[in-house]
């Protein structure tokens, strides 16, 4: 992978490797692929969690269990009780 960029943003990226203390420019690159990954899973996150709090309130599991886990093609033993 070739990057091009301005003598400017080479300066930058120069500086931010001294100064963070990367070994290269491909570990800073690396470096800001992950931290760019973690922000879009963590909003994938929040979007989900966004889209659970506006799609109504929530059943109580022991009354959704079952249906759910047969519709899943779940088998399930008869519960215990404590």
């Amino acid at each position: 992978m070739n990057i091009s960029l301005t003598e400017d943003l080479k300066t930058f990226v120069d500086e931010r490797v001294r100064a963070r203390g990367y070994s290269s420019y491909s570990e800073y690159v690396r470096d800001l692929v992950r931290r760019d990954e973690e922000r879009s899973k963590e909003e994938r996150f929040k979007a989900l969690i966004e889209e659970g709090l506006q799609s109504g309130p929530a059943g109580d599991w022991d009354d959704l269990r079952g249906p759910f886990l047969a519709e899943s093609g779940v088998q399930t033993s008869p519960r215990r009780s404590a």
